[in-house]
């Protein structure tokens, strides 16, 4: 893996006073080679108290510099664009978190789906987290063959025994029931679209659209997969196992569609396709901003007060706790959220919501303290979540929050 690091790396952007301690947490990320490019954000009441930017945004070009406009492949932080595009259509009455998902969209009541609600789904809880069919673009880019596909999958736990990390799936069978509650028919990337990046000033999409200049996107720098085994204390073996075993859950429900390795989801196929829980684009000032909106009034959003308390409820576990049989790991989930569990804690109160995304890009709201908060890089890490870099920005953000 190549370091374009130098002995002082520029750190671009803006830190409120206070906060300075979180430009120097960047610096030493920049500083240590840990890092190709990044970006780190912090917002609070529609105030930017942390904007930072470094490095280089294409691998193979180590002149090209990450841009204030640079924006980048965040993963499965795309699950909380996903989760917030619901919010909003909660706010404007389209469904009922505790309805049956069948209400919306018949035909998923096969296979002894009929009970699942959308609580219990966008839990994590239904037991759809893999998909028997082999997922390919061209199926992915046909709706409606997707659908019929998605309807006849059959569980394999009982709904709502337990949970397991839905990582490619949930984000299908949101866009479907997304499709068919919306007033006008719109896919999730079209409300984040419409709903979320152009009133925020942002751009914030799910997969990159048409006017999104190839030279704003960073380019994920190519990664082994096999160097995982590497780093015993980043990623669990017991996960890292089970990800190369094919019968096994977790590769179930993250190797399909099948990669070569999470950069191929980079490529202009993928990018030119809506996979809603994992292929959005983002700068970190567009997730901080989505989530200081959440944690704050969500008037900017037109999200009111009713949709917002929702999502920062305490987390109800099912019957089998924290225990993921996918991560291998105790996580919590809620509302298409993660919440904070034993081995993921962020945000000061259990209030607090969003999402990870594999390599270490992270973004939440932490509605106690009104901040949103965001880091995104397009060098991959290999921690599940809590990724070294990520951690030490977002600890150094507490840090200043609590002092300020």
């Amino acid at each position: 893996m190549a370091h374009y690091a130098s002995s002082r790396p520029a750190v671009h952007g803006f830190a409120a006073p206070g906060f300075e301690g979180v430009r120097a947490a960047f610096a030493h990320n920049l500083a240590s080679g840990a890092e190709l490019g990044s970006a780190c954000a912090l917002q609070r009441d529609g105030e930017t108290l942390v904007d930072l930017w470094g490095g280089v945004r294409d691998p193979a070009a180590p002149h090209a510099a990450w841009e204030r406009e640079t924006v980048v492949l965040v993963y499965s932080v795309t699950k909380g664009f996903a989760a917030a595009a619901f919010a909003w259509l909660h706010a404007n009455g389209r469904f009922d978190y505790d309805a049956p998902v069948a209400t919306y969209w018949p035909a998923f009541a096969q296979n002894g789906k009929a009970d699942i609600t959308v609580r219990t789904l966008f839990a994590h809880q239904a037991g759809l987290s893999g998909i028997a069919t082999p997922l390919t673009p061209a199926l992915i880019g046909d709706l409606d063959a997707l659908a019929a596909i998605l309807a006849a999958q059959r569980p394999v736990w009982t709904p709502g025994s337990e949970h397991a990390y839905h990582a490619m799936s949930l984000g299908f069978y949101q866009n479907e029931l997304a499709r068919r509650i919306d007033e006008h028919g719109r896919t999730l990337g079209a409300i984040v679209l419409d709903e979320f990046a152009r009133p925020l000033g942002e751009r914030l999409s799910i997969g990159a659209p048409q006017d999104l200049p190839a030279s704003r996107i960073a380019s994920i720098e190519p990664i082994a997969p096999h160097r995982m085994f590497a780093h015993p204390r980043q990623i669990s073996p017991r996960f890292a196992l089970a990800l190369i075993c094919p019968p096994s859950l977790t590769a179930k429900s993250v190797r399909n569609p099948k990669l070569r390795g999470p950069t191929e989801l980079d490529d202009a196929q993928w990018r030119r396709l809506e996979v809603p829980s994992s292929n959005g684009y983002a700068s970190a000032r567009a997730v901080a901003a989505l989530y200081a909106a959440l944690a704050g009034d969500g008037a900017a959003l037109g999200i009111d007060d009713g949709s917002l308390a929702l999502l920062r409820e305490p987390t109800v576990l099912p019957p089998s706790g924290e225990r993921d049989r996918v991560f291998k790991r105790r996580t919590a989930y809620a509302l298409g959220f993660m919440k904070p569990s034993t081995d993921f804690a962020f945000g000061s109160s259990p209030a607090a919501f969003g999402a990870p995304g594999v390599g270490g890009s992270f973004g939440y709201a932490d509605p106690a303290t009104r901040t949103g908060y965001a880091y995104v890089t397009n060098r991959l890490g290999f921690s599940v979540f809590d990724d070294p870099r990520e951690k030490r920005l977002r600890r150094a953000c507490e840090q200043a929050l609590a002092q300020s």
